[in-house]
């Protein structure tokens, strides 16, 4: 007497499926987060950023050479690089293209004394310490972060300012100096983490 299986021939192969599916499952519940967070998706490398006012940054710094420092006055001895204020757009097109339509967010705003709302294109969590002062004092150029802000129309984000990019540049500082200098590399955790 010829007994039958208990199982019909495709339930290895059903088997070996749900076994695949299961710990693809369970690996991309790990590791798609992971992949995620480190994403232009999530950190918004390379996304422009849409401003009141169409500013093109290769038009300042390279045909009039103004230096980062003029609008971002604040850089050298603030946490924050400093949004321009409306007075330091003024200070140059009150003369030159003052008749623009382009200019007109920016009249509005000086004629109003209501700041322009620039929408920020960096930003760090909250439990982060960075001090942009800090990192000029050291010898560090904007570029370094900011990546070539004189060949961008419009401002987009060139770091993705993760965990492991700030790791990176903190563990070999001398790469991204302006000049050479000696640079501590601080890397414990109380650096950033206050």
């Amino acid at each position: 007497m010829v007994r039958s299986p208990l199982f019909p021939r495709w339930s290895d192969t059903a088997l070996r499926v749900a076994v695949a599916v299961t710990v693809a499952g369970i690996g991309g519940a790990i590791l798609g987060p992971m992949i995620y967070v480190r994403s232009p998706f999530r950190t918004g490398v390379g996304t422009p950023v849409d401003q009141p006012v169409q500013f093109d940054h290769r038009h300042h710094v390279q045909d009039d050479g103004i230096d980062c420092r003029y609008c971002h006055e604040s850089v050298e001895r603030s946490a924050s690089a400093g949004i321009p204020a409306t007075e330091v757009c003024m200070n140059c097109h009150s003369q030159v293209w003052a008749d623009s339509p382009l200019l007109e967010p920016v009249q509005r705003s000086y004629f109003s004394g209501q700041s322009l709302p620039w929408q920020r294109v960096y930003q760090l969590p909250d439990f982060v310490y960075f001090h942009h002062g800090i990192h000029i004092a050291r010898g560090f150029a904007c570029p370094a972060c900011h990546g070539a802000v004189d060949t961008m129309p419009v401002i987009e984000q060139a770091s993705p300012l993760t965990m492991a990019w700030c790791l990176d540049c903190h563990r070999n500082p001398q790469r991204h100096l302006a000049e050479p200098r000696p640079v501590r590399s601080l890397t414990h955790c109380t650096t950033c983490h206050r």
